[in-house]
């Protein structure tokens, strides 16, 4: 008796469609429609890129504020890990930690900008200019009404708000309104004091 190769029996991983990739047709209806078993993606002009994994001091950071904030928010807000927000109809973003508005769906792979109320980027050596300069605009341009900057070596978080008026852009831009490796003070989204050393490893 000899058993079969277990290899024949299982699904490849999914992976994009190589002719969609170059048409760059994808839509946001394709990211719902994504099987269980997908990676973390993002969408961008069409194209699906897949979330390349973060490392483990990165990984520390994200979930230590993932944590901090779930337990500090109000219950009218809740804080998720690894979602994204859909911040055009042909792009998504993936922020490392998000704080939304509580309730809703939550078996989407994506959120739209007006239930995202602060979007965090942990920024790592390969994502530094996609950290400090894309996805501030890109946040932005949405109409998210935070975004917090977190580097890394040593962990220092900046915070920005939605300005009111455009700037010279012509377009709402980020303001930075606080900033520190020691202690975050804050009076929104919500008021906090978020010492540094509860989300540096």
């Amino acid at each position: 008796m000899s058993a079969e190769p277990i290899a024949d029996e299982l699904p490849a991983p999914w992976q994009p469609d190589p002719v969609r990739q170059r048409l760059a047709d994808y839509t946001l209806e394709d990211l719902l429609n994504l099987p269980p078993d997908a990676p973390r993606v993002e969408l961008v002009d069409g194209v699906i890129h897949v979330v390349p994994s973060p490392t483990e001091d990165h990984q520390d950071i994200t979930g230590l504020l993932w944590s901090w904030l779930r337990t500090h928010a109000p219950r009218e807000y809740k804080a998720v890990m690894a979602v994204g927000v859909a911040v055009t109809a042909r792009d998504t973003r993936e922020p490392d930690v998000l704080l939304r508005h509580a309730g809703g769906e939550t078996s989407r792979h994506f959120f739209t900008p007006e239930q995202v109320v602060l979007a965090v980027e942990v920024v790592s050596t390969s994502t530094r200019r996609t950290d400090r300069l894309i996805k501030p605009v890109e946040y932005a341009a949405a109409g998210i009404p935070f975004y917090w900057r977190v580097e890394q070596d040593p962990v220092h978080v900046f915070a920005y708000r939605l300005s009111a008026q455009p700037g010279l852009s012509g377009r709402r831009e980020y303001e930075l309104v606080a900033e520190s490796a020691q202690l975050l003070e804050l009076p929104q989204p919500f008021p906090l004091a978020l010492p540094i050393a509860e989300i540096t490893p």
